[in-house]
């Protein structure tokens, strides 16, 4: 079943009963921000979230997850009490039009949207809890930070160049190598060695040779091994970068037509190459994808904005962390 959009998870205050031999669990303080509690409950929820989000990531990049949950449950409370002190409200209709445009969007009756709801874990009421909070979180996003970020032509036009690849603009390349096959796992005790040092001679004559102006595809012919060259002059054809060996495809972008490559070595051994010719393909217009620069340029630009807004929330506030 389609996974339902969901909204950031509420930060419940759980009230510490003033009868502890009463109470079936007793809540920690974890931080106080702005004379606001945040328990070690909420932490020790945030911080299971945080483990399930970074599942797949090695250990090494979960120290310090415990930290960066309580940090990050911190910002969460910062934003609600300035959405509480800005008296940002959503409205009920606004609300219902909210989850009829999810229902929408995932193609659900009512009936299915609770059963998808239940298969995650929420209640409905929970989930439309958990949607007001997120559109409330929302305008003030608007309000705050959205709404001070502006996206200029040149800034679009300039993105648009330095990105040409992604809208079919990319750099083609015609080029012709000499190949040298090395051991990679040769010792210097071993034969293989010398017949190394013997390749490596070889190449850097050849290398000479081409410099100098010998024909590039005779010498490919005469001299490489790669079982092709004898009939094609070790052409490689037309390429993009990103379809090569990220050894041969940084050299060839950095290189001149007609250039000579200095030796450069592979996993495979060793390479002499020459451009032969370098083009880019017109791709999309500019104004065919004008808009999605826009909103990319847009969206990166709001995501800054709002970091930095909250980091300033952070330094005006009265934060004392109790446990890390």
């Amino acid at each position: 079943m389609a996974k339902i959009i969901m909204a950031c998870t509420l930060l419940a205050l759980l009230a510490v009963s003033p009868f502890p031999s009463q109470a079936k669990q007793i809540s920690g303080i974890a931080a106080v921000v702005n004379d606001e509690v945040i328990t070690t409950v909420d932490l020790d929820k945030e911080y299971a979230q945080m483990l399930k989000e970074s599942e797949k990531l090695p250990p090494a990049e979960k120290m310090g997850l415990r930290s960066a949950a309580l940090n990050r449950l911190v910002d969460k409370k910062l934003v609600e009490q300035k959405i509480r002190e800005l008296d940002i409200k959503v409205g009920d209709d606004e609300l219902r039009a909210s989850i009829e445009d999810v229902k929408k969007q995932n193609n659900l009756t009512q009936e299915a949207l609770e059963q998808a709801l239940a298969a995650q874990g929420l209640t409905f009421p929970q989930y439309k809890a958990q949607l007001k909070e997120q559109l409330e979180r929302m305008r003030l996003m608007s309000q705050e930070v959205r709404s001070k970020i502006q996206v200029g032509e040149r800034e679009m036009r300039e993105y648009y160049d330095a990105h040409s690849d992604s809208y079919g603009g990319a750099e083609t390349f015609h080029a012709r190598h000499i190949f040298f096959k090395l051991d990679p796992k040769a010792k210097p005790e071993d034969a293989a060695a010398t017949e190394k040092l013997a390749t490596e001679k070889l190449a850097n004559e050849v290398l000479a040779k081409a410099r100098a102006g010998e024909d590039f595809a005779a010498l490919a012919k005469k001299y490489s091994q790669d079982p092709a060259a004898a009939k094609d002059g070790g052409d490689l054809g037309s390429f993009k970068k990103s379809d090569m060996l990220p050894e041969i495809g940084d050299t060839v972008a950095a290189m001149k037509p007609g250039e000579v490559s200095s030796i450069v070595r592979s996993p495979a051994g060793l390479h002499i190459i020459k451009l032969e010719q370098k083009s880019r393909g017109t791709g999309r217009p500019f104004e065919e994808v004008k808009d999605s620069i826009e909103e990319q340029l847009y969206k990166k630009k709001s995501d800054e904005r709002f970091n930095q807004w909250v980091k300033d929330l952070r330094n005006a506030a009265s934060i004392d962390i109790k446990q890390p």
